[in-house]
């Protein structure tokens, strides 16, 4: 593909809006333009044009997949429910995609999606901007170096706040397992624990999270995943309304050290021991000098590495393919907790959501 590449951004004002900056970033990638927005929102339409420059605005999104002839669409909205429709829209009219997470609710729209992404040749990069920036990458390169030894396990935390629990696992930590995947490959399995009040959740406890992104349930998860070469993974996260610190982040453990982020990558530290924990050796967690860039830089960082990607004909950094495997470890907790804490294979048996058919079942 060649550069001087035209982009296109949808947004709904009022339900998803225009996500986390998906169409401001382009004026930091060269050899792209972005020249047209689209939000049924008149007022939402007019702040777009305004903080983007777009050229022309449209209230209907598909009369600017028609009317223009674009090469990347930003599918911006934060609510999950318009994404399916609006990403196979854009890849039906020939466009490369960058999406907001989660891509999907469940994975068996995730597949149809893939799939006709395949078909035509086209490449769709998704919203877990953590995964582009300089000094997460820096520390990935780090653990496949061997810096930190043979790979063990890792262990994330999500954010536990009001939201800890099922929302804080599927809005915050999807971006902890897009991580884990990028650092040990996808994993073979999971079993996991969703309760309610410290009892196991029921299809009562069943819900909408605050904006629309799929059913959750539970006030504390735990999941625990197995990869391929006996590594292992958890994943944590509880609802709580005070807060000392934020936990909210991945720690990588080798034999022989191991590094640490915090989600929003704004720290990276690393300990060269081989003890479990730092409080075993006495020895504190070194930050790395590194000159951090911000989250959100990573939206441009994405749109630059989707060029790439279609340019070199492999998949983006973070690409559809990882976000339905991430989505397929959050469900699988849930899968878990179903089926009485069962060991769960990945990826996913039944591709619909657990909750949805488990409340149907109820």
């Amino acid at each position: 593909m060649a550069r001087g590449l035209k982009a296109g951004a949808i947004g709904r004002t009022g339900r998803g809006n225009f996500g986390h900056g998906l169409h401001t970033c382009y004026g930091e990638v060269d050899g792209i333009d972005l020249v047209a927005v689209a939000d049924e929102d008149e007022d939402g339409r007019a702040k777009a044009v305004a903080d983007t420059g777009a050229e022309r605005a449209y209230a209907d999104y598909r009369e600017m997949l028609a009317c223009e002839d674009l090469d990347v669409v930003s599918v911006c909205p934060r609510w999950v429910d318009c994404h399916e429709e609006m990403i196979t829209d854009a890849l039906d009219s020939g466009c490369h995609v960058y999406s907001e997470k989660p891509m999907t609710s469940a994975p068996d729209a995730a597949d149809g999606i893939i799939a006709l992404a395949d078909s035509k040749n086209l490449k769709i990069a998704v919203a877990h901007q953590a995964a582009y920036l300089p000094q997460v990458r820096e520390a990935l390169r780090i653990v496949a170096d061997g810096q930190i030894g043979r790979l063990r396990r890792m262990v994330a935390a999500g954010k536990m706040d009001h939201r800890g629990g099922g929302e804080d696992m599927i809005v915050l930590g999807t971006h902890l397992f897009n991580l884990m995947r990028i650092v040990a490959g996808d994993p073979a399995g999971v079993s996991g624990r969703v309760t309610v009040d410290g009892q196991s959740i029921t299809p009562s406890d069943v819900r909408e999270a605050g904006e629309p992104v799929g059913f959750i349930a539970g006030d504390r998860v735990h999941g625990h995943f197995a990869f391929s070469n006996d590594v292992t993974a958890t994943f944590d996260s509880w609802r709580r309304e005070e807060r000392n610190g934020r936990p909210y982040g991945l720690v990588i453990q080798g034999e022989s050290g191991a590094i640490a982020f915090d989600a929003s990558a704004s720290q990276v530290a690393m300990l060269e021991d081989d003890a479990i924990a730092h409080w075993e050796s006495g020895q504190v967690w070194e930050p790395l000098d590194l000159d951090p860039v911000p989250l959100m830089g990573g939206n441009a960082l994405a749109i630059r590495d989707l060029i790439d990607a279609v340019e070199e004909d492999r998949d983006p950094i973070s690409s559809a393919r990882g976000a339905r495997t991430a989505l397929e470890m959050i469900l699988g907790i849930y899968a878990s907790e179903v089926a009485g804490g069962a060991h769960i294979s990945l990826p996913l048996e039944d591709r619909r959501h657990p909750l949805d058919v488990w409340t149907v079942r109820g």
